[in-house]
């Protein structure tokens, strides 16, 4: 249960909201493989209260949680929820977290916990002048109006809670090749005004480039035109986990959609405010958390290996 710890170009997307596992050595190397042929075989959960987490323990990290069915979790004291019927639960960490963790799983007037470390993270600033005032801080009434009613539409996407179990199948990188032109929580001062920090892993590639699901899930917000986001998709992948893709320039999925891992969603594109063609990708938990979705790739394939023995 180790901590993993998780360039920020001039290239502007604004994000309001690894490699594929390789198929088995057996098969064809040009033959696509079923996500279920390989997957790990979930073992059964606990009898009695017990705990044992693993994953990426790091600011904007996450982590799996294994503990006796629907016990109530908390992290630092605070209530996160409770494990599942087969006793998982998804915790996370903030950009602003602490040095220290403590996670307690309670159940039938008895509790147990685990401290953990959390490995800190160097965040950069990033100041961009000479931007149209309109795109920083909108003033025009039909603008406004706009915004407010998208906001609505993302928080109803936000509330999910899919009672799957999509994040157990580890996450790949929704599209292939690409630099990172944008790192998750750098900080923003847009023409001199200090920003929200940016909460999107930003990947450059061509518009077209297919976007696929990380992780099995359901989709809770497909747009095809947001007034920041352009095309935007959010894919629930059970316990309030959600990912998000923004400036897409095709939306292939609806609301209510079953999705299974590497499912093509979309494409890249640059639509919303943003400057060039890439893809934003954002992860929330919860609606209360802004967890790094890259950080989260390493995280998940560690807690795999560890509380599944998958690889």
């Amino acid at each position: 249960m180790r901590a993993l710890a998780g360039l920020f170009a001039l290239l502007l997307a604004a994000c309001a909201a690894g490699e594929a596992p390789a198929a088995p050595e057996e098969a064809p190397a040009t033959v696509e493989q079923p996500v279920e042929a390989i997957g790990p075989v979930n073992p059964p959960p606990p009898q009695t209260l017990s705990l044992n987490c693993a994953g990426a323990f790091t600011q904007g990290g996450i982590a799996l949680c294994r503990t006796l069915p629907n016990a109530a979790v908390s992290v630092d004291g605070a209530a996160t929820g409770n494990a599942d019927a087969d006793g998982w639960i998804v915790v996370g960490f903030t950009r602003e977290h602490g040095a220290t963790t403590q996670i307690q799983a309670r159940a039938g007037g008895e509790s147990v916990s685990q401290s953990f470390d959390v490995a800190p993270r160097a965040f950069d600033i990033q100041r961009v002048d000479g931007l149209p005032q309109q795109t920083v801080t909108p003033t025009d009434p039909a603008v406004l109006a706009r915004i407010q009613r998208e906001t609505a539409l993302k928080q109803a996407g936000f509330q999910s809670a899919a009672n799957i179990e999509g994040f157990l199948d580890g996450f790949i990188r929704p599209v292939e090749g690409g630099r990172v032109s944008g790192t998750w929580g750098n900080q923003r001062v847009l023409n001199g005004t200090p920003s929200t920090p940016h909460f999107g892993y930003d990947i450059a590639v061509p518009e077209g480039t297919p976007i696929r699901a990380p992780a099995a899930g359901v989709v809770t917000l497909a747009e095809p035109d947001m007034h920041y986001e352009g095309g935007l998709v959010f894919i629930d992948h059970g316990q309030g986990l959600i990912t998000m893709y923004l400036h897409m320039s095709r939306v292939d999925v609806h609301v209510g959609d079953t999705l299974e891992q590497g499912q093509v969603i979309g494409a890249v594109g640059a639509s919303g405010r943003a400057t060039g063609p890439h893809l934003c990708w954002r992860m929330k938990l919860r609606n209360t958390q802004q967890l790094d979705p890259s950080v989260a790739i390493e995280g998940l394939a560690a807690a795999r290996a560890e509380l599944l023995g998958a690889h």
